[in-house]
Formats: structure tokens, sequence, C-alpha cells
């Protein structure tokens, strides 16, 4: 783990995965404000590229809160300085795909590409959520469970935040084996970091994002989704101009779900990237 400072006294930790020397792809964790460690290694993709990994204002080892994901989006810049890039490839997971798309917006040029896993989408575009249309198709107690949790009201304090994160886990994945289980038990966040994150953003962050010169961005979502759904996927695909792929029997984690698919969709992507970037020299 390492520390980088910012102008207002944060202190932005982030932990580097792979070869020293190679060129890094900063990758934003989802939850939102959820402790990274629920990435893992994301597949071995660290084995294509060095993941520099942020833990953003809100998880344990940064601490503090969140100023909301669209200011939050200068702390991606923050770590692109560090780095000394004039311009880095983005991975990011879920909620961690609005603070991509806010950099990307605001800061024209900083992030050389984009890629975004299962993204929270439906608030880009309005698209309807057909969550529910997916859940039908599942017959795990677990599933009606987790959809009514889904359908209920907000939680407004750390108590019901747990329970309707504990109710609502089985909606992350295709199945519910023990595999699933144990990923899902992994990484913590707590309702007073979610809550922030949601703070202070401009009622035309959607309009300000798709009219923004998007660099290449490519989306990578799972057909079995029921938190991000799949028809807003694919809107939220078509509305920033990005590649878009779908895999078959994934929910919302597909490096746990279908790993060596992830890594192939990736790998691709990364690699491709990776072929004109420039060295931007030792993490």
């Amino acid at each position: 783990m390492r520390f980088i400072d910012t102008a207002d006294g944060a202190r932005l930790a982030v932990e580097i995965h792979g070869s020293p020397g190679s060129v890094p792809v900063v990758v934003l964790p989802g939850g939102p404000c959820r402790d990274p460690a629920y990435l893992g290694d994301l597949a071995g993709l660290a084995q294509t590229r060095a993941l520099v990994i942020l833990h953003p204002r809100g998880t344990p080892a940064t601490g503090g809160l969140s100023r909301g994901w669209w200011t939050d989006a200068a702390d991606l810049i923050r770590v692109a300085d560090h780095l000394r890039a004039p311009a880095v490839d983005v991975v990011a997971h879920s909620a961690g795909t609005r603070l991509a798309l806010a950099a990307a917006a605001q800061h024209p040029g900083r992030i050389r590409s984009l890629a975004l896993v299962t993204p929270a989408a439906a608030w880009l575009t309005g698209a309807p959520h057909d969550g529910e249309a997916l859940a039908a198709e599942r017959n795990e107690p677990e599933i009606a469970r987790a959809l009514a949790s889904m359908k209920g009201e907000a939680p407004t304090d750390e108590t019901a935040f747990q329970r309707a994160l504990e109710a609502e886990a089985a909606a992350g994945y295709a199945r519910w084996t023990p595999t699933e289980r144990q990923h899902a038990a992994v990484g913590a966040m707590t309702w007073m970091a979610a809550s922030a994150w949601f703070r202070d953003f401009p009622g035309d962050a959607a309009a300000r994002i798709r009219a923004a010169p998007l660099p290449p961005t490519f989306v990578l979502g799972g057909r079995a989704d029921i938190l991000s759904g799949v028809e807003p996927v694919r809107a939220y695909a078509d509305a920033l101009g990005a590649d878009l792929t779908l895999l078959e029997n994934c929910g919302h984690y597909p490096w746990v779900e279908q790993p060596a698919a992830f890594r192939a969709a990736l790998d691709d992507w990364l690699l491709l990237r990776t072929s004109s970037a420039p060295s931007i020299g030792s993490v």
C-alpha cells in the first residue's frame, strides 16, 4: 500500500499489483466506497497490465468520506499525476464507473480509455431496469428475498443498510453456490460512506457525460446481472458510443463467475491500449 497526498489534505491509498515498469491501468472499485478487497486480482489481470487500485474516500484504507462521485473524480486525476502519466487507462466496476465517467467528462485528455465493468447504468439514460424480469428466471429463495429488499424502502441507518446488503447479495450472481457466498462476504462498506458518494453532483451530470468527447470505451456486462440489468447496460453502451460485450451465465462480478471470459475480454481491450501507450516508467 502507498499513499498519495491531495490538495485538501486527504491521503489516497493505492495498491499495486503486477510487474514494476509495465504500463499501469488504474482500477476503481464499486460499492460505492466498498473496500477493494472484493476485486481480488481480477482473475489475474495483472499479468496483462500493472493494476493501480485506488481505495476511494470512504473506504477503510483512505478513510474520511466521499465528497460525492462528481467531485471525487479529481482523485483519479491526482493518481494519474502521481504516476506522471499524461493520460491513464481505467478499469472501473459498478458504482466506480460513475467516477470514471466524471473524470473523463471533466478532465478531457487525461483518461486514455475506459473499461466499464457491470456498470450501474440506468441513471445515465433512464432506460427501464429489467432486473425483476431476470430475477423471475431464478428459483432460489434467496433471489426472492433479494428482490423484495431491492423494492423496499432505502435504508436510513447503518443497521438497515447492512441488513439490505446481506439480503440483496445473492442478486449479484448468476448462481448462489458456496463460491459466490464466500465472495459476497469480502469487502466492507458502510451506509454513511455510500450515502456521501451520492451527494453534491450536478443535476445535468448525465447529460454532460453523454455530450463529452469521451475516450475509447468498452462496456462489459453480464446477461444474468439482476443489479445492473441487461437492457440498461445496452442503452448505456449505446449512449457512450462504447463497444459492448455481455457474458453468458454471469452476474455482477464476472471475474468471479466467468474468469476466463472476463480475462479474455479485458486482455484484448487492454493489450490494444498497451500497443499505443507511451512509457511512463516504473509504478
